[in-house]
Formats: structure tokens, sequence, C-alpha cells
């Protein structure tokens, strides 16, 4: 399952961009090669599933409208060959950073049948005895 579709970027960035990104052969065909951007989409959705590996059950039940958002941006900014425009570049930038985020907890997905992994440590630490100091246990140090 892919987070983001061929229909999806069609209907954010329209399918002029699309050919002009995708038609990269020798002869000009004016047509969206469907090949380049499943290779985009695939390295978009391992991208996002690095992030998203530690905290998420994968793969996700659902794609949730957040993750789907975040794929799109990456896709077309992966897309490009060249410089891509401003406006792509920073969604780009700030995908990679809401993956930072949702991969460090600060946000987080509601998705359906997605159990959050957990550390299990509290950060204390108690022993069973007391450690008093004493000349008897601190001999060669006094």
């Amino acid at each position: 399952m892919s987070y983001a579709t061929l229909d999806n970027l069609t209907d954010r960035f329209g399918s002029r961009l699309l050919v002009q990104l995708t038609d990269r052969g020798e002869v000009v065909t004016d047509t969206i090669d469907t090949d380049v951007i499943d290779r985009a989409l695939a390295d978009t959705d391992a991208a996002i599933d690095g992030y998203l590996k530690d905290r998420y059950v994968l793969p996700l039940a659902e794609t949730p409208p957040l993750i789907a958002d975040l794929a799109q941006s990456i896709a077309i900014y992966k897309l490009h060959v060249y410089a891509p425009d401003p406006k792509i570049e920073a969604d780009y930038k700030d995908a990679l950073r809401t993956l930072r985020d949702i991969a460090s907890g600060v946000v987080r997905l509601s998705v359906a049948g997605v159990e959050v992994s957990e550390t299990g440590g509290s950060g204390a630490r108690m022993t069973d005895r007391e450690r008093p100091l004493t000349a008897q246990n601190l001999k060669g140090f006094i």
C-alpha cells in the first residue's frame, strides 16, 4: 500500500507538471511516465517507513491524511532532477521535520490498530540494600 498515488499527485500538482518531471526519454511523448512516478512513490514510502518503524506497527492499516500529505510533498520533490521550486523545497523540508516529530513522539498519529511502542523505563532506579560509606569498605581510599 502506497501512502500517495498518481491520482493524488495529479490532483495536487496537475498533470502538466508531472509530464514535465517524468517525460525524460529521448523522444518527448507528452505523457506521464508511470514508471518514474512509481519509483518516486516507492522511495517516498521507504523514507516514511524509516521514520515510523520504531514507533508504529507497519504496514499501517490505513493511511492517515497527514501521512498522505507528507508523502505527496516528498514524492514531488524526489521527481525533480534539477533544483525544485522554492515552495516545493520548503514543503519537502517541512515534511521531513514533521516525520522527525512523529518519530520522536511529538506528533502522534491516530490510526486504528496501531500499537505505539513503549520503552518500559521509568527513569528512576533503586537498589535493594544500602551501601553506606564506612572506613571498612573504603580501605585503601582513605
